[in-house]
């Protein structure tokens, strides 16, 4: 359903702390950047399987410094904690928007089961303990999110 919806617009608030987008059907969404960031499509946060998929903590204050399309069919966001591996496609963004308030409270549940919160930067498995990132920084790719 949602793979067939064009945006027709995508705004970076001022404060760039959330995106604004506007699709063909109507719909319009605030997604907010710690939303967007810890629900990055990402490998360093989906993992290569299911089971590897991860819930990020420390996220609270992430802010959205670059918003670059990805063919006719997506966009690359780069985040100020150098986060910049997420391609959101317009179907992935839509239903983001759609399923924000459940998905966020999963977000908000998972933390907690954790042992995480929103403003310390640490991270888990979907079953396994938090994890301090590693100190050199860097994301997929670099070796430092695990998964390579």
């Amino acid at each position: 359903m949602s793979e067939d919806l064009w945006p027709t617009e995508i705004r970076l608030s001022a404060d760039k702390r959330s995106l604004n987008v506007a699709f063909e059907d109507g719909a319009r969404y605030a997604l907010p950047a710690e939303y967007l960031r810890v629900s990055s499509p990402s490998a360093e946060v989906q993992g290569h399987s299911p089971l590897e998929r991860k819930v990020i903590g420390g996220k609270r204050s992430v802010a959205i410094l670059a918003v670059e399309p990805v063919g006719n069919y997506a966009v690359k966001l780069g985040f100020d904690d150098m986060h910049d591996t997420g391609i959101y496609g317009w179907g992935y963004l839509h239903t983001l928007g759609r399923e924000y308030e459940s998905r966020w409270q999963t977000y908000l549940s998972e933390l907690a089961e954790r042992g995480l919160d929103r403003d310390t930067a640490r991270h888990a498995t979907a079953k396994g303990p938090a994890k301090s990132p590693a100190k050199s920084g860097g994301g997929c790719g670099s070796g430092s999110c695990g998964c390579h």
